[in-house]
């Protein structure tokens, strides 16, 4: 099932269903008096007394005749539009992203001549983003100044159910719902003053953005690796239009969702509706190209000395997508515009 989330004069917006194909949503509230959903947290807060109605309306709106099933649902069925969608959870108790490609975290470290420390192989780097308000998909990035050093990051996260503190590894999994993209937009410019500071990622690192669809493993088909809990499929990001890296979300990653679940409950309970990010997908394999321009600036460096490209700037797009084995989009398309203001 793919679920998307409509902007509404409410801060959680409207849950909706949408097909695979992405043409049409079905609105979840008032559905023939059955089916009253009103947003994404009711759904995950109450899966179980939902879920198996929804699946059955999903096989309608997918159905072969699907004309005729569009009839049924009546004024609760619109075109699919990603301009009017927000995220899918607009906001959420937890935003926890990992760093689970430590070939990023090498370059980085490299380009500053800096040691890898041997814990960053077993045990895994993870912060708490602003979870209280989310970007939509296709809402501008907006700073009061370009000179922060702006850059995205494409990522992959899953949402959970309540998962109890001390899960292990091989339980974990069966605590993930959904899985969705994210924009995880960083400040670089701002990032070393904060972290000498020895307390951890605030300023830099403002508001992400979520793919407009969140999807059910079923959806990912063989694409999702269920023993090693991962997906396996390349993520593309588009700078201005031209195609900046595609690499293999099921490649090279230290740490697979179900460790980074375990991590982030080792200690707490994680209340349903958390999100829990791959942090930035990063081959070993230079030609595959980067989902930042970090990354690419430290392969300068180590290269030439010197980093040529630059951070986004006013003006500057971006967008972020993956497609299935068939060439269609799974999670529709974060596409995304520098803006200065405030």
């Amino acid at each position: 099932m793919k679920f998307a989330t409509l902007k509404t004069n409410t801060p959680d917006g409207q849950l909706v269903l949408v097909n695979r194909n992405l043409t049409h949503m079905l609105v979840l509230n008032g559905l023939n008096n059955t089916v009253n959903i009103p947003n994404l947290q009711y759904l995950l807060d109450n899966w179980g007394t939902h879920i198996s109605k929804i699946t059955k309306l999903h096989e309608k709106i997918n159905s072969n005749d699907i004309n005729e099933e569009l009839n049924i649902f009546d004024n609760n069925i619109i075109g699919y539009d990603a301009k009017k969608l927000t995220s899918p959870l607009p906001r959420a108790y937890q935003w926890l992203d990992g760093s689970a490609y430590l070939h990023h975290v090498e370059l980085v470290r490299k380009a500053r001549k800096a040691e890898m420390p041997e814990s960053l192989y077993h045990d895994p780097l993870m912060y708490q983003g602003c979870a209280d308000s989310s970007l939509a998909p296709t809402a501008n990035i907006t700073f009061p100044t370009d000179t922060y050093g702006i850059d995205f990051e494409a990522e992959v996260s899953v949402i959970t159910d309540y998962v109890p503190m001390g899960t292990t590894v091989h339980d974990a999994p069966k605590y993930i719902r959904l899985v969705m993209l994210v924009n995880d937009v960083s400040l670089r410019n701002l990032i070393p003053d904060e972290l000498a500071k020895g307390f951890g990622f605030v300023v830099s690192k403002p508001a992400s953005s979520f793919s407009p669809i969140a999807a059910t493993i079923d959806e990912l088909s063989t694409a999702w690796d269920h023993e090693k809990c991962q997906l396996n499929l390349p993520l593309y990001s588009y700078l201005n239009g031209t195609l900046f890296g595609k690499p293999n979300a099921g490649i090279d990653l230290q740490f697979n969702f179900a460790q980074l679940i375990a991590h982030a409950a080792k200690t707490r309970n994680l209340a349903a509706g958390t999100i829990i990010g791959s942090g930035t997908v990063s081959n070993r394999d230079p030609s595959v190209g980067s989902s930042c321009l970090a990354e690419k600036r430290m392969l300068e460096i180590i290269a030439t000395g010197k980093a040529e490209t630059p951070f986004m700037r006013h003006g500057d797009s971006i967008r972020i997508e993956m497609l299935n084995q068939d060439g269609n989009n799974i999670f529709g398309t974060i596409e995304q515009k520098v803006v200065i203001g405030s």
